[in-house]
């Protein structure tokens, strides 16, 4: 990063974009700059955007205001992840959806790689217990290829299930973490929707 010295207001500005993201709200426009610190008009504000940016503290892409990126690796990368329903951690039985709804998480706190495409689901059922997976958990999962031992949102022989993904002697199937439960052994088709990636847990109890 530019270690070229700021303004008091540049370095006042650039306080104001990171508490806005390491909260997980999005970038700041010109104009909410504006009237944040009473800049007689929106040049103003952009004046201090185009200095943090030679400075090397922000990026733009497209010279659009919600497009700016912090050049800082202490940011937290917030990202939406759709939370697209229930799963359930049991039996297989069909999903429920829920679309519209989204969960905001630090993409580096939870080791998402760029880029990466991923999906959140509330976990339903006990299954998954012995793996540390609790009945109303959220889990956060990628569109990626499983591997052996992996935990995966997977649609077998036409429902959904969150179990764990292991292959014998070339033929897949699942397997729950408690051992209240059978494994799952297709009878037509194994679908793996995706693979589990993180876990978060909510505090139920409050809500």
């Amino acid at each position: 990063m530019n270690t070229m010295r700021l303004t008091d207001k540049q370095s006042a500005v650039l306080e104001y974009i990171r508490e806005r993201r390491t909260e997980g709200f999005a970038m700041p426009t010109v104009r909410e700059i504006q009237q944040q610190f009473g800049f007689s008009s929106p040049f103003a504000a952009t004046r201090h955007i185009m200095a943090l940016e030679k400075k090397g503290f922000l990026n733009r892409a497209g010279g659009r205001a919600r497009s700016m990126l912090l050049n800082d690796p202490h940011t937290p990368r917030w990202l939406n992840i759709p939370l697209l329903g229930a799963i359930p951690a049991g039996l297989p039985v069909d999903a429920v959806e829920q679309p519209g709804r989204c969960i905001t998480v630090d993409a580096d706190s939870i080791r998402l790689p760029k880029n990466s495409r991923t999906f959140a689901l509330e976990v339903r059922g006990d299954s998954m217990v012995d793996a540390g997976i609790l009945d109303r958990d959220i889990v956060i999962l990628e569109l990626a290829e499983p591997r052996n031992r992996d935990i995966v949102a997977a649609l077998i022989d036409g429902e959904t299930t969150l179990k764990r993904y292991l292959v014998n002697r070339n033929r897949p199937f699942l397997r729950a973490e408690n051992p209240k439960y059978p494994d799952l052994i297709p009878a037509q088709e194994l679908v793996i929707q995706g693979v589990f990636r993180a876990l978060i847990r909510i505090n139920h109890s409050l809500t």
